[in-house]
């Protein structure tokens, strides 16, 4: 087998170490979700020149008579 070769291997001391890592990038990531998604949506508002948000309606009769 030519040298080469044994440089690309990648046991499973290896292997499991790396996905580990994403692994736990991956649940951090999915723990903040709602944060990093309202961040981006700030990131996005600052260049698209977004307003202020809408305000809710509210009827103006709100008597039952």
């Amino acid at each position: 087998m030519p040298s080469q070769l044994l440089a690309l291997y990648a046991g499973p001391d290896q292997v499991m170490t790396v996905t580990s890592g994403l692994a736990s990038l991956l649940g951090l990531l999915l723990i903040f979700w709602h944060k990093v998604v309202a961040a981006f949506f700030k990131f996005i508002r600052l260049f698209r020149g977004g307003g202020k948000a809408a305000s809710p309606e509210i009827p103006k009769n709100t008597s039952s008579s």
